[in-house]
């Protein structure tokens, strides 16, 4: 084990819920937030995109649906 790790076991569990939440707030300080215009195009490429699968998987659907129908009356 790393002394890290036996550091860490020998902690009690509000001293490790403590370091739990620096650890995930340092972790935080280095994250790159986008930009509101970077966040309204990512946005915006996503709902095409679902829009997009949406109506691939809606008309596959009604093909498959006629080709059934058609073959099994």
């Amino acid at each position: 084990m790393t002394e890290e790790v036996k550091e860490t076991e020998k902690l009690g569990i509000f001293a490790r819920v403590g370091l739990f939440y620096r650890q995930i707030v340092s972790e935080l300080v280095k994250v790159v937030w986008p930009t509101r215009k970077q966040l309204t195009t990512y946005t915006a490429v996503v709902l095409v995109f679902v829009t997009f699968v949406i109506a691939v998987v809606s008309l596959l659907d009604l093909v498959l649906t006629k080709i059934v129908f058609w073959i099994f009356g």
